[in-house]
């Protein structure tokens, strides 16, 4: 496998090697399961625990709670996006999906944070519910199984898992600064809402082209997975959400009484 060189290392991306990350997860993988059970679980309990009680505003810690994953996702999205680039590039689409190259080295243990990211996005829940904004089926629903799927690939060593977590990077550098810009107060035109949404649409129809090339390919013998039941959950999750995209890209941009957007669901002018 071809390792990707960056041109500069920072020290602390170079202190353990890609064969920690896969150890680690093929022991705590199946963790995932019980932080999605208790995000579920405080989801809903939680909603039902502030139904009589006054909203926070909480403007300030969503501001730097923002600002944390948007810088985050922004370092991330500089660290694999070019590996995934050069992938194609210089290798193919087909070495793309089925070379997990990007496991290892600098990418690598930017993929292993992209994972462990997953448990910490969960916290953007509690700021909808204790802010008692319009918590909508796609949010909790994507975080949900976001967090199963990320942490059950890992474990595959599925080389499409690039596309992923580059795609998820870029959008999230955007997404998260968004919403910091206004939790600061800082007025945001509407089309920048709009095209975070489509760039998550976007991405969720990228993502399923991807998982279904990936499956025509292990169709022909090639091993783009260690187990192919990656490849249809992939499909299926993606296949659902962008049905889910879909609609709330309807239902506020196109619809003519326009409700509450997945992008708009931490917004802190967006309220009940």
């Amino acid at each position: 496998m071809a390792t990707y060189n960056h041109s500069y290392v920072f020290q602390f991306e170079q202190q353990v090697n890609g064969s920690f990350y896969e150890d680690y997860m093929k022991r705590h993988w199946a963790d995932s399961f019980i932080y999605s059970t208790v995000y579920v679980v405080v989801v809903f309990c939680g909603k039902k625990w502030m139904e009589n009680r006054p909203r926070y505003d909480l403007r300030p810690y969503l501001a730097t709670w923002s600002s944390i994953l948007g810088i985050f996702s922004i370092f991330g999205a500089i660290r694999t996006v070019p590996e995934l680039i050069s992938s194609v590039r210089d290798h193919g689409m087909e070495y793309s999906l089925c070379v997990p190259s990007h496991l290892q080295g600098v990418t690598g243990f930017w993929c292993f944070l992209f994972a462990l990211s997953k448990v910490c996005e969960l916290g953007d829940t509690a700021f909808i519910i204790l802010r008692k904004q319009q918590l909508i089926f796609l949010h909790w629903y994507h975080h949900f199984t976001v967090l199963l799927y990320v942490w059950y690939m890992y474990t595959l060593a599925a080389g499409f898992g690039r596309w992923f977590s580059g795609m998820n990077y870029a959008v999230h550098a955007i997404m998260y600064s968004y919403y910091a810009l206004r939790a600061m107060k800082f007025r945001i035109p509407r089309f920048i809402s709009m095209m975070i949404t489509t760039l998550q649409l976007s991405q969720m129809l990228v993502g399923f082209a991807i998982t279904c090339l990936a499956y025509e390919l292990s169709l022909r013998g090639k091993q783009c997975s260690k187990s192919n039941g990656a490849i249809t959950y992939g499909m299926i999750m993606y296949a659902s959400y962008f049905v889910l995209f879909a609609r709330v890209f309807y239902t506020n941009y196109l619809a003519e009484k326009p409700r509450m957007s997945y992008v708009d669901t931490l917004d802190p002018k967006k309220r009940n």
